[in-house]
């Protein structure tokens, strides 16, 4: 019998090293950013993922093999902890309880978010393009998602074998969106089931509170080489 924290072990791909240009329509910013090498899971974390590791079922949409979702940053942020810790990895943050203060060691081998930059990177797989395909054969989105969460990979994957990056859930990334206008606010990307189809872009970034817990806002797993 599989067991979910090894089959994510199985299923963590190798990124190769590049650059990104992201761009800030808000802002009419852009710039670039250096990308090294490093993992990302081929799949947003499942609902069963998420209770092997925490005993919790936090998702409005149940199902063993729906992303997890009406997940805080915060939450985010511990589940990778506690995966680490029972994948016997070194925990890639630390987490002062007594102001929520967060700080990210990125030379650790254990379970993380990915970075804003390292999460269009991967979305992109080397493409221009803001879609990695057609938008039916790729996400699930309004017009599709029948209102809810669909089970993860049912959908084709990007050319870097990646699944689900664009619609189903929004993923949590590690970073401050703007501290000087929405202080700690955190960015998520990809769409989710209930956005239009313009809503489901490699460019789009989003934020909110790392308090914050809606039903199509997940996260995926990153790890440093």
């Amino acid at each position: 019998m599989s067991h979910p924290i090894k089959d994510l072990t199985d299923s963590m791909i190798s990124l190769p090293a590049g650059a990104i240009t992201l761009r800030d329509d808000r802002i009419k910013r852009t710039w670039t950013v250096e990308i090294a090498p490093f993992q990302l899971a081929k799949y947003p974390v499942t609902q069963t993922l998420y209770f092997a590791v925490t005993n919790k079922s936090p998702s409005t949409f149940k199902g063993n093999n729906k992303p997890v979702e009406s997940v805080s940053w915060f939450e985010a942020i511990e589940f990778c902890n506690l995966l680490s810790q029972q994948s016997g990895f070194e925990q890639a943050y630390l987490i002062d309880p007594d102001n929520n203060n967060v700080s990210l060691n990125l030379k650790s081998n254990g379970y993380r978010l990915p970075s804003d930059a390292e999460w269009e990177y991967a979305c992109r797989a080397g493409k221009k393009e803001v879609r990695y395909g057609e938008i039916h054969d790729i996400a699930w989105y309004q017009e599709n998602a029948n209102d809810a969460t669909q089970e993860v990979g049912l959908k084709q994957p990007n050319a870097w074998g990646l699944y689900d990056m664009l619609g189903n859930v929004w993923e949590w990334c590690w970073d401050i969106y703007d501290k000087e206008v929405y202080g700690s606010y955190r960015v998520f990307r990809g769409g989710g089931w209930s956005d239009k189809e313009r809503g489901c872009l490699a460019s789009n970034r989003r934020r909110s509170h790392p308090t914050y817990q809606i039903d199509d806002l997940g996260l995926r797993l990153a790890r440093s080489q």
